[in-house]
């Protein structure tokens, strides 16, 4: 596995900034939240737009031009990690698998999703595309147009993906 692949769809090494919990923090006696309840892993959070640096997605594990900007991470015990990845034309994954399985919420543009044996599918706007835990697959844009997806997988045992070869020209080109 590569080390750099897998955390960057897990997203830490992003620069995510995670609250910490003030763990003598009490209920205030006037009634008002504590430290612990406004900022500690159980309270609300806000992570604003254009807070989070975007990243390449890394050569060994994409071909073309791709984008991924963190959403969010797993904060325990949740196990569930977001991005926004954007593909531009002809752009797209290595084969992978997903120990938990991948929703893909395609948000702009014209893209590709293929499992291992499957037939290559086009994916638009408003899709949503269930790629079940092991599930050997890849996607990305079209040939001509870029796209935009929400990619939301869980990790288990600390590990979120296992990257594989590269999608070959020919399996790319395959007509949807």
């Amino acid at each position: 596995m590569k080390l750099l692949a897998a955390t960057l769809v897990s997203l830490p090494l992003l620069g995510m900034a995670v609250a910490q919990a003030n763990p003598k923090a009490t209920a205030a006696d006037a009634g008002a939240p504590s430290a612990a309840t406004r900022e500690g892993p159980q309270a609300l959070r806000i992570t604003r737009s254009g807070t989070q640096p975007s990243a390449k997605g890394p050569a060994e594990s994409f071909t073309g031009a791709v984008r991924v900007d963190p959403l969010f991470q797993a904060n325990a015990p949740a196990r569930a990690a977001g991005a926004s990845v954007t593909f531009e034309p002809g752009a797209r994954t290595a084969w992978h698998t997903h120990p938990l399985g991948q929703t893909l919420v395609v948000t702009a543009g014209v893209g590709r999703v293929q499992q291992w044996g499957g037939a290559v599918e086009e994916i638009r706007p408003g899709d949503v595309v269930w790629i079940p835990p092991g599930q050997k697959h890849w996607h990305g844009a079209s040939p001509t147009t870029a796209m935009t997806h929400i990619a939301i997988q869980e990790g288990l045992d600390g590990k979120v993906v296992e990257w594989m070869e590269k999608v070959t020209d020919a399996q790319y080109g395959a007509r949807p």
